[in-house]
């Protein structure tokens, strides 16, 4: 079929062979589980870390500056999308459709426990706890918040850690981000806990 010479070509902007640097990231951190750190997306992307980390930042912004129910964060060492701390109730509604997905108290205080003593022995989270904790470090390990760390030279007991996991859940970069723990402490603490 021949084209009429009176008629104007359609138009079809041109598309691009390869998406742009934005694009391109948007995409990735769509797809990760973890966070991507900026030099991997700069290798693969085959871009200046530079450049790369100037574009995540400038994402970043925009998103909270259009209220997006997102944002783009870095936490453990790299960059991933969050759901934006306004909107958690209803995604968490969504997620859990009723379930109880948090964390007992028993969990929450022997995860306290191991952040602030890394690395540290089941024995010595029982000896701060006051109760044993040895259930509760299996729940902690099997949801991927806690792992073994090696073994304690002089005891030989086992030792535990927190993981890259438990700084994405909190949204913190690094265990130097965790709060200082002393003003939230009764002052009549042996001075060993307190301490040690």
């Amino acid at each position: 079929m021949t084209e009429d010479p009176g008629e104007a070509p359609p138009e079809h902007p041109e598309l691009p062979e390869f998406p742009g640097l934005r694009a391109s990231i948007e995409a990735i951190l769509l797809v990760v589980d973890e966070p991507v750190t900026e030099m991997t997306l700069a290798q693969l992307l085959e871009r200046p870390r530079s450049e790369v980390a100037e574009t995540l930042r400038e994402l970043a912004a925009e998103y909270t500056e259009q209220g997006r129910g997102f944002d783009l964060r870095e936490v453990a060492g790299g960059w991933r999308f969050y759901t934006r701390d306004a909107c958690a109730p209803v995604v968490e509604r969504f997620v859990t459709d009723g379930q109880q997905a948090r964390l007992t108290q028993a969990a929450l205080e022997t995860l306290a426990v191991v952040a602030y003593r890394q690395p540290v022995s089941r024995a010595r989270v029982s000896a701060v706890r006051g109760v044993n904790s040895d259930g509760v470090m299996r729940t902690l390990t099997l949801r991927g918040l806690i792992e073994a760390a090696g073994q304690d030279p002089e005891s030989q007991a086992h030792l535990y850690r927190t993981t890259g996991y438990f700084l994405e859940r909190l949204g913190l970069r690094d265990l130097d981000e965790l709060p200082e723990l002393a003003p939230y402490l009764p002052d009549d603490l042996p001075d060993d806990i307190v301490d040690s």
